[in-house]
């Protein structure tokens, strides 16, 4: 009956015009075959698609010969056709041989066998346990890190050595870059930092004098402000709003110029890329960050200052004498030692995200952020570091 079925569904491809798809299944000495004839093609496959799934459902373990030996016209259509009939056989357990195909048959099943094996994996890949889900996240973070510390490396050596705007030619240093990199992350974030340190100085002066005023010794809330400030917090925060300001800004210009392959171009002509890019903003960031911090020191104790005279009663007259004697140049330069090398982390991360950033807008996003996000972790950490560092030394 089924044989039936595909005889009558051929003679309908005839009768349509054309040569039609023809399946004719044929049993010999108790071995199966099946020969096809006619058109196999885009236009023509659909006809005989119905018939030829019944005859996938009819298959069994037993082998089966595919005889293409009557095939006129052949293409992709005919040999996914053919390639489903024998995924069909080889799901029951049985064999598929296919016989009489010419050469540009079998490299089109051939091609689509491939295709489909690297479209859908043999078995379906087993969900790995938590535990090693989580190693396996933490190796890869450690070596993104190792990749990062090289690529960090790598920009600072060339730092280092100089700018070498021409590759391998000696060196040659851009004063007018430099000095515009300094105007806009230095000059351009004067009063933001100024703001900012006026306020957190005068939330450290009122909180710790209202703390104090319990021991009646609000005067040493000027040695808690002085200390705090110019050891601390006056370096720590300016470093913190560089790295949200001025780095984000170092990793999306680069990215974008890495995007638009202005970077590659740089190469092809001769010029070095982390001399022309990386190394004005460098030696900018290492100049304009000590030169913040000064800034925002005076900002956050002339906040305190302010703070104290209207809080507390402390008039500035008193408070500038009790700051001169609880501090010394120590206090001063602990802040100011931290500042160029908070400012070659901030610009290093920048710069090696910068590097990073692929084709898409999506990518540079993730890298800005990635940038803000490690800057700052590290910053905060190299500062606990130098505290430690500090304490341990008595300085």
């Amino acid at each position: 009956m089924l044989l039936k079925r595909h005889k009558e569904a051929s003679s309908q491809g005839d009768a349509s015009g054309g040569q039609g798809p023809r399946v004719e299944m044929r049993e010999t000495d108790g071995v199966r075959s099946c020969h096809f004839s006619g058109d196999w093609d885009t236009s023509s496959v659909a006809r005989i698609d119905g018939e030829l799934r019944e005859l996938e459902e009819s298959l069994d373990a037993n082998p089966l010969t595919l005889d293409l030996s009557g095939v006129s016209r052949f293409d992709t259509a005919g040999a996914w056709l053919v390639e489903r009939l024998a995924l069909a056989q080889r799901a029951k357990g049985g064999e598929l041989t296919i016989e009489g195909a010419h050469a540009g048959a079998e490299t089109l099943i051939e091609a689509v066998r491939r295709a489909i094996e690297n479209r859908v994996p043999s078995e379906t890949p087993r969900r790995r346990a938590f535990p090693i889900r989580v190693l396996e996240g933490l190796g890869r973070s450690v070596y993104g890190m190792r990749h990062d510390f090289v690529l960090g490396m790598h920009i600072l050596g060339a730092t280092i050595r100089g700018a070498q705007l021409k590759m391998g030619r000696g060196h040659a240093i851009n004063p007018a870059a430099i000095f515009h990199q300094i105007d806009r992350m230095g000059v351009g974030a004067i009063a933001v930092v100024v703001l900012m340190s006026f306020i957190v100085g005068a939330i450290v002066a009122q909180q710790g004098a209202f703390q104090l005023r319990y021991f009646g010794a609000e005067i040493l809330v000027v040695d808690l402000v002085a200390i705090l400030v110019l050891r601390e917090l006056g370096v720590l925060m300016t470093a913190i709003m560089v790295a949200g300001r001025t780095g984000s800004a170092i990793t999306a210009e680069i990215g974008s110029m890495k995007m638009r392959e202005e970077v590659d171009a740089l190469t092809v002509i001769g010029l070095n890329p982390v001399g022309v890019l990386v190394f004005p903003r460098l030696v900018a960031l290492v100049v304009a960050l000590p030169c913040l911090t000064v800034i925002a020191n005076f900002a956050a104790i002339g906040g305190a200052m302010v703070v104290a005279w209207s809080y507390s009663g402390i008039p500035p007259e008193t408070f500038l004498d009790r700051m001169r004697e609880s501090i010394g140049l120590n206090t001063i330069f602990v802040g100011l030692i931290k500042a160029p090398f908070m400012a070659l982390i901030i610009g290093i991360i920048a710069s090696v995200e910068g590097m990073k950033v692929g084709g898409s807008a999506e990518s540079l996003g993730q890298q800005v952020t990635s940038s803000v996000v490690k800057a700052i972790f590290i910053v905060v950490i190299l500062d606990g570091m130098f505290a430690m560092f500090f304490a341990a030394i008595n300085f």
